[in-house]
């Protein structure tokens, strides 16, 4: 049973906080720690793959341009999390790029020292078959929602994977420990922020959700989950 400030799920991608303590240190020894600003490009789609990047603090968005010219948000990572992972298997140039969405410190490994890293540790290997793993359903997931489900319930559903992911539960409160602005919302659902703007005055009239400073707290995941079934 959860106790009242209890995480609800850890990111089973957080890399860092996953390994054991002598791989850790192996890892930082393998790299070098960069410092990027809000809104500073750490790879952009196109650039060579040629690092493996480990968050140590802030925040990072991984998104996809369209032809539009609006993002399509894949995910966010937090710190502990790797990413620039994709191209160690795959090589070539990047097909994501990734932002950093506040003052964040990373840690570049180059792509051949981390492949001879997970050579020499199973399970910082297992951890990152796991990794991609649970990002490729997650992706799954948003586009089985995208094509059967209306743009209020793939909101709910959304709401309630980051909660999953990033939630912290205080009594019958669920608080997101991520900020998100209506148009991060629209880009990661495929819709417009005026419709995630009326969604969300909806949700919170009804007494299903509450937000504070771009920080969604779940006040009824009941009344969430229901939505996600109507």
């Amino acid at each position: 049973m959860l106790t009242r400030h209890e995480r609800i799920a850890p990111p089973l991608s957080d890399f860092l906080g996953s390994l054991e303590q002598a791989d850790r240190d192996t890892l930082f020894t393998l790299g070098a720690r960069r410092a990027y600003a809000k809104g500073e490009a750490v790879f952009r789609v196109g650039d060579p793959g040629a690092h493996v990047y480990f968050l140590e603090s802030g925040r990072v968005k991984i998104y996809q341009p369209a032809d539009s010219g609006r993002e399509v948000i894949l995910w966010f990572c937090l710190a502990g999390e790797i990413f620039g992972l994709a191209e160690v298997a795959r090589g070539g140039g990047r097909v994501v790029s990734a932002l950093a969405c506040e003052r964040s410190a990373i840690l570049a490994v180059p792509q051949k020292a981390f492949k001879g890293f997970v050579a020499a540790s199973p399970g910082a290997a297992l951890l990152s078959m796991q990794v991609l793993s649970s990002r490729l359903r997650g992706l799954s997931d948003v586009l089985v929602n995208l094509v059967s489900d209306d743009v209020e319930v793939r909101i709910a559903k959304l709401i309630l994977r980051l909660g999953a992911r990033y939630g912290r539960r205080d009594g019958g409160v669920i608080h997101l420990d991520i900020p998100l602005t209506h148009q991060e919302i629209a880009d990661m659902v495929g819709t417009t922020r005026q419709t995630v703007t009326g969604v969300l005055s909806r949700l919170k009239r009804q007494g299903v959700l509450s937000i504070d400073t771009h920080r969604i707290h779940i006040e009824s995941e009941e009344l969430l989950i229901g939505l996600t079934h109507e």
